[in-house]
C-alpha cells in the first residue's frame, strides 16, 4: 500500500472536564485545533525524555515528528507565545510569573509524592529536602 509513516491514526484519552476545557481554551487562543495543540503539547513534553545518545540501547528508531508539532521542539516559545496572547503588555517580572505559575504547586506535588514514597524526607535539623535510601 505504500509508507505507513504518514499514516493517521487516532489516540484516545480521558482527562477531566476542566483539563479539556483549559486545552480548548490554550489552543483557541494560540489558534490551533485541540487536536494540533494536544499533539505539539506531547511533542514537546517529549523533547525532554529523548535519550542523549542516539546508540544506546533505549534509542527509539528515528521517528518522524507530527507535522502538525512544534517544528522547533521550543517548548518555552510556545508558552511565551501563549502567555502574550491575551493581549497585555508584561513587564520581565510578570512573564517570568506568567511562564512559571504553577511551578510551586507542581513542585509541592512531587515531593509530597516522593515522601510519601519513602524516596525523599525533609529534615529540619538540615533545614532541607534529602534522598531518602
Amino acid at each position: 500500500m505504500g509508507d505507513d509513516s504518514d499514516e493517521r491514526t487516532s489516540v484516545r484519552t480521558y482527562v477531566p472536564r476542566y483539563q479539556k476545557e483549559r486545552w480548548q481554551s490554550h489552543a483557541e487562543r494560540l489558534d490551533m485545533s485541540q487536536s494540533e495543540f494536544v499533539r505539539t503539547m506531547v511533542q514537546a513534553g517529549r523533547s525532554g525524555f529523548e535519550p542523549d545518545d542516539p546508540n544506546s540501547a533505549n534509542a527509539e528508531a528515528e521517528e518522524p515528528r507530527s507535522p502538525d508539532a512544534d517544528p522547533g521542539g521550543n517548548e518555552l516559545e510556545t508558552r511565551v507565545v501563549e502567555a502574550l496572547s491575551d493581549g497585555d503588555h508584561y513587564d520581565w517580572d510578570e512573564l517570568v510569573a506568567a511562564l512559571t505559575d504553577d511551578i510551586e504547586q507542581r513542585l509541592d506535588e512531587t515531593l509530597q509524592e516522593l515522601q510519601s514514597d519513602g524516596r525523599v524526607r525533609y529534615s529540619g535539623r538540615h533545614g532541607g529536602y534529602v534522598l531518602d535510601e
